[in-house]
């Protein structure tokens, strides 16, 4: 019965916490107008959703979050020094071919998000097979660095959360 009402928990809640940000101000009505929100939508689309994917680990999806979001802030900063601070003669763009060991679709684009999110990179296509995916960095002398870096402080934890 609760898994009718509520088909998608982890939707619901952040739909909730979403409209409370959008509405940007905290009342009884705004949680409730968010709770309803909340229980019609996933009831909604529940049937789009035949093959939904399974978050094994949801506190990993917490951590998840807060490393992106300290990742964006750094990132902001560095990208700052370089647009300030560079000639642009000595800034070295490079293209990046990462591949994957996820394989869900929601996996890969929670990937290619964050990437495009973090200021300095951005997702600019995954490759017909799903087995990699072409990133840009704005600046880098290292670019197997920056692979390294987004296969194990992104893709590794992705892994662990969906499959």
């Amino acid at each position: 019965m609760l898994k009718r009402l509520i088909p998608h928990p982890f939707l619901s809640l952040t739909l909730v916490f979403v409209w409370l940000a959008l509405v940007n101000k905290f009342t009884l009505g705004n949680l409730l107008l968010g709770m309803l929100f909340g229980i019609i939508i996933p009831m909604l689309t529940a049937p789009y959703w035949p093959d939904r994917p399974k978050i094994r680990r949801p506190l990993k999806g917490f951590e998840y979050v807060l490393i992106v979001l300290w990742d964006i802030v750094v990132a902001n900063i560095q990208v700052a020094a370089i647009i300030l601070f560079k000639r642009e003669k000595n800034i070295h763009s490079q293209w990046i071919v990462v591949p994957l060991d996820v394989t869900s679709a929601e996996a890969i684009t929670v990937l290619a998000g964050t990437i495009t999110m973090t200021p300095g990179t951005v997702s600019a296509m995954l490759s017909a097979d799903g087995g990699s995916i072409l990133v840009h960095c704005l600046h880098t002398d290292d670019p197997d660095s920056v692979r390294d870096e987004i296969k194990t402080r992104y893709e590794r934890r992705l892994k662990e959360i969906f499959q």
